[in-house]
């Protein structure tokens, strides 16, 4: 090797050593765990059907706890054909392509080029002329090369793997990102599934409550055949009658646009897709829900680790920022074989080469490079306040589940005597009026009462089903092995 290329290749390993140093800018550090350790506060009403736990587990989907066969097929093919599940996918992928590309400029850069060039040379133009009797004629030559180029940019501070680091931040942004559109498409579906249960057994009440009227209305017609009734006794109950009737449209309008909204989420037009007839009757709720801790839910809730995954990204971008505040070497090696007759292109003879160590050093750029370090550390400050924003609004949502489920069981309770009470008291008062000792209106009341108990409890059940399967989706129960 000669003495120029021992040189050039000793100063390229120093400087490879020293791009081999610490980055500038501050080591990303995941935010410390927070110091609460529940999530209701004082005044509020705990459920027995939370359980806390150091490192809750669900075994399996957590869906199938319901134990819905229907729900698990519908599940199924949301998972599979969704198409906001496809962008997330596609998105994430997008961003490790480019982490990939962007870990590459830390690499050497390598290109191979090659030319043919046919020229026609003007000897006139350098001052040959013709003799009298001899005429120059311009001769045309071919000149062919081929050759490369190497760089590589040293790196000495670290910008390029700062710009590395940030990309595959980005990465994880992405992937958290799209497991939290896996987590909320699960809990979407299943509540629209409870949805559609609970909207079927309210029409199911209305019905009943329809028949009931029909039914008075004939006790009290016979009742004005046989002279022991006034004409009008009958119109309290038409009335009620056509009030119960009038509520028909409206639950089929919510029947029709929650079957809409689950043929969507299963990714399909609704003329395409029919929804299965889910009851009430055929989700069992779990005895109890696994709720990890405050401190264990920032390590696995999606919307949390992606705000710290974007918190990274700043963070790196903060080295990259100062990284363009210092000196910037760049060794090129560049070959080159030429000749005018192929034959001799790879011939010793016409070989050149080039090496060059270039230095830029910023010394004036008006303040911007400055002002950019500035706006990133700024931009770190609104990345952490927006992760301590996300970890708080995490907990209220859970806090707001766990409060809401403790509620809908006392209410489900009441709900429930409610409407023993109504039966009871409805039986009692036209017992009373067959009997000629009770009035109209005791059983037009006690009739009106009991088909609100029946909608009332029927409403409060499929909405405690829905919180739960909340609670689930805010505690970010394993869904997992289904995505894959």
């Amino acid at each position: 090797m000669s003495r120029p290329l021992r040189m050039s290749a000793a100063a390229a390993l120093s400087l490879a050593a020293l791009a081999g140093c610490k980055a500038v800018g501050p080591d990303f550090q995941p935010p410390a765990p927070p110091k609460t350790a529940a999530y209701l506060g004082p005044a509020d009403a705990p459920s027995d059907l939370v359980r806390m736990s150091p490192d809750a587990r669900v075994a399996g989907a957590w869906w199938k706890s319901f134990r819905s066969p229907d729900l698990d097929r519908v599940m199924d093919e949301a998972l599979r054909d969704n198409p906001s599940l496809a962008e997330a996918d596609a998105s994430l992928a997008r961003q490790r392509e480019l982490a990939i590309a962007t870990h590459g400029a830390q690499l050497p850069q390598a290109d191979l080029n090659a030319s043919a060039e046919g020229e026609r040379i003007n000897l006139t133009a350098f001052g040959f002329r013709g003799f009298p009797g001899f005429q120059i004629s311009n001769p045309t030559i071919g000149i062919y090369s081929i050759g490369g180029q190497v760089t590589y940019d040293a790196d000495l501070f670290g910008g390029l793997r700062r710009s590395t680091e940030a990309a595959r931040a980005r990465a994880d942004v992405a992937a958290h990102q799209a497991d939290a559109a896996y987590l909320a498409l699960t809990g979407q579906t299943a509540i629209a599934a409870m949805q559609i249960a609970t909207i079927r057994a309210e029409m199911q009440a209305n019905e009943t409550a329809i028949a009931d009227d029909k039914r008075l209305i004939d006790i009290v017609r016979r009742a004005q055949e046989a002279g022991g009734a006034a004409a009008s006794a009958s119109d309290s109950l038409e009335a009620q009658l056509a009030a119960e009737e009038a509520v028909r449209p409206t639950l089929a309008l919510q029947l029709s646009q929650t079957r809409h909204q689950l043929a969507a989420l299963v990714g399909e037009a609704p003329a395409d897709w029919a929804a299965p007839d889910f009851e009430l009757a055929s989700f069992t709720a779990p005895q109890s829900v696994p709720a990890s801790l405050p401190s264990t839910l920032v390590r696995q809730r999606p919307d949390i680790l992606a705000a710290e995954a974007d918190l990274h990204v700043a963070t790196a971008e903060i080295g990259v920022a100062t990284a363009a505040l210092y000196p910037d070497i760049r060794l090129t090696a560049d070959i080159a074989q030429t000749a005018l007759v192929p034959g001799n292109l790879f011939s010793y003879s016409a070989t050149g080469w080039t090496l060059l160590a270039g230095v830029t050093q910023p010394v004036f750029h008006g303040g911007a490079l400055h002002a950019n370090r500035r706006a990133a550390v700024d931009a770190a400050n609104a990345a952490l306040a927006r992760y301590r924003g996300t970890v708080i609004g995490a907990f209220t949502q859970v806090a707001d589940v766990m409060e809401a489920i403790a509620q809908d069981d006392a209410e489900v309770v009441a709900l429930s005597d409610a409407e023993t009470a109504a039966a009871k008291a409805l039986h009692n008062s036209e017992t009373a009026l067959r009997l000629g000792g009770g009035s109209l209106e005791s059983v037009v009341d006690d009739a009106r009462r009991l088909a609100l108990a029946r909608r009332a409890l029927v409403v409060a059940q499929g909405k405690r089903l829905s919180d739960v399967a909340q609670l689930y989706v805010a505690t970010a129960a394993d869904w997992g092995h289904a995505k894959s």
